[in-house]
């Protein structure tokens, strides 16, 4: 074997440690978001809260991390990457035990507070460091990788979660988001590599000046108010599609895990397949093509009759592979578009934008819904309609992206001290 194979075979291994490793960050993060939902009738009963006060334990997270990506985004890039995320990744392990320990509603929903605080910017960090170290030719295949993670919350952490909470009771599931959390800290502290190429792009400019900068820079403007639309596109439709099946496709309760199984297990397969296509063909153009095509589920879905389940799983997991599937190209995109230097601050803001588009979109779609009399959701028709727009938005925004990899070339792994592979 030559030296240039054995030297290609070893950056391949550490770039998969690496990425293996951020994946395990964002599955744990992302199933501590998506088992509360189902959490919500053992949550009510034994709290004796209301739907209303559940749904503030829900919303407590998306806001606390909505405005806690404001704040990182002041010190964030100041720090080493691996320190970062590693001092989050701990704050967020401890939050989730709090939650498990929580006696009362209170504190419960002030462990989901410190939840979201940690974990809104934790996430934003971990698609800085695929940013930073991972070339823009390989980010895409890299970006689907990391993003696989939510589909396998899905189809193993969330079943998992619940058969636990059950049996045992819904502590549990917290407890076993706190125990694999310290796990991942443990291999990821022997594993990832100090990450500070960022450093050599640092200025003088005060932290506020900087926050600044990143909210009236036009590029970075641009980049939010395509992310914005692309969520918005999204979230205007997906928290209501199981009252939606239920009340006017005719499912029951106990076919909705289907949608959800196969949804997300269909997802972890075609995440990874759409990063590669967006290496091969080009982010924006891949974007425009997965972006264009989740018009037609997004359409069907809002406007579906009464249905057999095997029709509803059709359409369901279609939407889920492409309106998920656009957010592939879309980060590898924005990821790209900034400078290293302020990248950190740049993907904490985002994660806010992120965060406050989704609640958005969910409160414009909510208030265009109504009830007729015999309980059946309507205006869903109206909402697809609106998001498909909102959709066509974003690709018409997505060209006005512009990378600066030209001038900014991410710092190889091979280049960053190891402490262990």
């Amino acid at each position: 074997m030559s030296v240039t194979t054995q030297s290609a075979t070893h950056e391949g291994r550490k770039e998969w440690q690496l990425l293996s490793i951020l994946a395990a960050i964002q599955f744990t993060n992302l199933m501590d978001f998506v088992i509360l939902m189902p959490l919500g009738p053992q949550l009510m009963r034994v709290f004796s809260v209301s739907a209303q006060e559940f749904g503030l334990i829900v919303s407590a997270y998306t806001f606390s991390a909505g405005i806690a990506g404001f704040i990182g985004a002041l010190f964030i890039d100041r720090f080493d990457r691996k320190t970062a995320i590693l001092t989050l990744y701990t704050g967020f392990a401890v939050s989730n035990l709090l939650c498990a320990l929580a006696p009362t509603y209170v504190i419960l929903l002030a462990a989901r507070v410190v939840a979201g605080a940690f974990g809104g910017i934790m996430s934003a960090t971990a698609f800085t460091i695929v940013g930073d170290v991972i070339p823009e030719a390989r980010r895409g295949a890299a970006m689907g990788f990391v993003m696989m993670s939510f589909s396998f919350a899905q189809v193993v952490g969330v079943p998992t979660g619940l058969v636990l909470a059950n049996a045992y009771g819904w502590h549990i599931p917290f407890y076993m988001l706190a125990g694999t959390s310290t796990l991942v800290i443990l291999i990821a502290v022997k594993i990832l590599p100090p990450i500070r190429g960022h450093f050599d792009h640092r200025t003088d400019e005060s932290a506020f000046r900087s926050l600044f900068s990143l909210l009236t820079k036009p590029e970075y403007i641009k980049a939010f108010i395509f992310v914005s639309s692309m969520m918005f596109a999204g979230f205007a439709v997906i928290p209501y599609i199981s009252p939606f099946v239920v009340s006017n496709v005719g499912l029951s309760e106990g076919d909705l895990p289907y949608i959800y199984l196969l949804g997300g297990a269909a997802t972890m397969f075609t995440a990874r397949y759409f990063g590669k296509v967006s290496d091969r063909i080009g982010k924006h153009r891949a974007f425009a093509l997965i972006g264009g095509f989740s018009a037609v589920p997004l359409l069907l879905l809002t406007n579906l009759p009464k249905s057999p389940l095997w029709v509803t799983l059709v359409v369901t997991t279609l939407f889920m592979i492409l309106v998920s599937g656009r957010s592939v190209p879309a980060m590898a995109l924005i990821t790209s578009s900034v400078e290293p230097g302020k990248r950190g601050s740049f993907m904490s803001v985002n994660s806010s934008v992120i965060q406050l588009s989704s609640g958005a979109a969910s409160f414009v779609g909510g208030s265009i819904l109504g009830t007729s009399a015999s309980g059946q959701i309507t205006n869903y028709g109206l909402v697809g309609v609106l998001a498909v727009a909102t959709s066509f938005l974003s690709i018409y925004l997505s060209r006005k992206i512009r990378s600066t990899e030209a001038k900014n070339v991410p710092t190889p792994l091979e280049e960053l001290p190891v402490e262990a592979v």
